[in-house]
């Protein structure tokens, strides 16, 4: 018998080109994405229970378009009413093309009309196949929210008269590189969620990585995008060994190595190091370079960190920011001394994005612990634990300020 998750899988890997098929047949993204979605719940329902059909693609392009046409009928029944005009012919189905239509997909659900949360929310939907309750639970919100941000963006595509097409040759770079941003996105709030309970949230990186290796098989030269794999891949190969059984933070430092996924590992440098040496070289490259260089370290003690300072250096120039910054700041102290980070951090924290942020005052508690000032390092982690959402991060924080307290 076909279990629950079973399907649950299988759905989300046919989504998408469900979704394609029923566009391409019936036009009209709105609304075939709500089609094909009332598909995914009754397979969802049935499927467990009366088995998986032969063909599953078939059946869910079937009843997606059974749905789309019988919305179709409703709303020319009502325009009839409201108008006394005639009746309109169904679309005429386009068969569906032998072309994988799955990065269209994605780049109409990264339009720069929508909003970073209505990208995220569409792509996981309507690429991703998840429902909108699953996508609410990863991100610990209302369902109300979820679907309302989806049918804005929808309306929003609609309105600014967005076709399922490749956009022009000039658009295409940069609606690829907000597909990154967005997968990027998600994973973040996968790896270390920004609020609740738990570190991270599995769902999520299971499903950026999934779908970034669908857009890397898309654009196998895209170095960018083979860089975002390496990186998701390489950083949540530790996930086994960042939190204790009880859910407590356990630092990169002090994990257990032996516990990291040693085949994600080797992937993700087999695919940084040849995409470095193959493509221009971005961001989310320099990113993957330096989770490389921890994850090959067989001891903390072993890392290179002069050469992470020399990557950090590279990203600051190619693309800077306060993550960039702090997390510069700290691998300044692993070369340099703490005191040296010390004095940047001080010049970092006139920054309006960084000042008051609670990973400012954790890096700020990490260097005067490793100077030897225990009193102002734990009035810096108490900091850091007042500004922070998350459980987890509270938790370990507060920890820490009461060891150097002692």
């Amino acid at each position: 018998m076909v279990t629950p998750t079973d399907v649950g899988t299988l759905v989300r890997e046919l989504a998408p080109q469900v979704l394609v098929a029923v566009v391409r047949r019936h036009g009209g993204f709105d609304a075939c994405e709500d089609a094909v979605q009332e598909a995914l719940l009754a397979a969802a329902v049935q499927w467990p229970e009366q088995g998986v059909p032969d063909n599953p693609k078939g059946w869910l392009i079937t009843t997606a378009s059974r749905r789309r046409i019988e919305m179709w009928r409703s709303e020319s029944a009502r325009r009839r009413r409201e108008e006394n005009d005639v009746a309109l012919t169904p679309p005429a189905p386009d068969p569906a093309p032998a072309v994988d239509d799955s990065l269209t997909l994605l780049l109409l659900c990264c339009h720069p009309a929508l909003t970073p949360p209505s990208q995220v929310a569409l792509t996981l939907r309507a690429v991703g196949g998840l429902t909108t309750a699953e996508i609410a639970r990863a991100f610990l919100v209302p369902e109300a929210t979820i679907a309302q941000r989806i049918s804005r963006a929808k309306g929003r595509i609609k309105a600014a008269g967005a076709e399922f097409r490749m956009p022009p040759p000039e658009e295409q770079p940069e609606r690829i590189a907000t597909a990154r941003h967005v997968l990027y996105l998600v994973f973040n709030e996968g790896y270390t969620a920004s609020a609740g309970t738990e570190l991270g949230r599995v769902e999520l990186t299971a499903e950026a990585i999934r779908l970034t290796r669908r857009l890397h098989a898309l654009l196998p030269a895209d170095g960018e995008v083979a860089g975002l794999l390496a990186l998701m891949l390489l950083a949540d190969a530790r996930r086994a060994a960042r939190t204790t059984p009880d859910g407590s933070i356990v630092p990169l430092a002090e994990q257990d190595r032996r516990a990291w996924d040693a085949a994600a590992i080797a992937e993700g440098t087999a695919l940084i190091g040849e995409t470095l040496a193959t493509a221009p070289i971005g961001p989310y490259q320099l990113q993957a370079a330096i989770a490389a260089v921890h994850d090959e370290a067989a001891h903390a003690d072993d890392t290179d960190w002069p050469q992470i300072l020399a990557l950090y250096n590279h990203l600051q120039v190619l693309s800077p920011g306060p993550m960039v910054t702090l997390n510069r700041i700290v691998a300044v102290s692993e070369v340099h001394g703490p005191r040296a980070a010390l004095e940047q951090l001080a010049a970092a924290a006139t920054d309006p994005a960084l000042a008051g942020h609670h990973r400012l005052h954790a890096v700020r508690a990490h260097l005067l612990e490793a100077a030897g000032d225990r009193d102002a390092a734990a009035v810096a982690y108490r900091a850091a634990a007042r500004g922070t959402l998350s459980a987890p991060e509270q938790r370990y924080l507060e920890a820490r300020a009461a060891r150097l307290a002692r």
